[in-house]
């Protein structure tokens, strides 16, 4: 009987510390993961804000009057707006859209490059 109790504390013995080593690396695993997710929360809120500064810019030259606001591109990568259109505009409208565009919050720049003019 001696022989099978002291075998028990041992198994129970190694038991608990091969869960404890186990339990440590799981720990080790999760932690991981949530450093990895403030990185992607980052990035979320980037792309968020440029999907919100796109949203906002094509807004306000829609709702702009004398624009042609449904016919301008708008794009946002980083808080950088780039503008471009299909038809043309006149350089006062051109102005204009460059101007609505760097109101707006969190918009670092602006690239009129691609509007058409006449």
């Amino acid at each position: 009987m001696k022989k099978f109790a002291i075998a028990a504390a041992t198994a129970t013995a190694l038991t608990l510390t091969m869960a404890n080593a186990a339990f440590a690396q799981t720990t080790q695993t999760t932690q991981s993961p949530m450093t990895l997710a403030a990185g992607e929360m980052d990035k979320a809120a980037e792309a968020t804000s440029d999907t919100w500064i796109t949203t906002k810019v094509k807004s306000d030259l829609i709702t702009e009057k004398g624009i042609p606001g449904t016919d301008i591109k708008v794009e946002t990568n980083k808080g950088v707006v780039s503008l471009s259109s299909t038809v043309a505009l006149t350089a006062a409208q051109k102005t204009t859209a460059v101007n609505i565009t760097k109101s707006i919050k969190g918009v670092m720049a602006v690239s009129a490059d691609g509007l058409k003019t006449q």
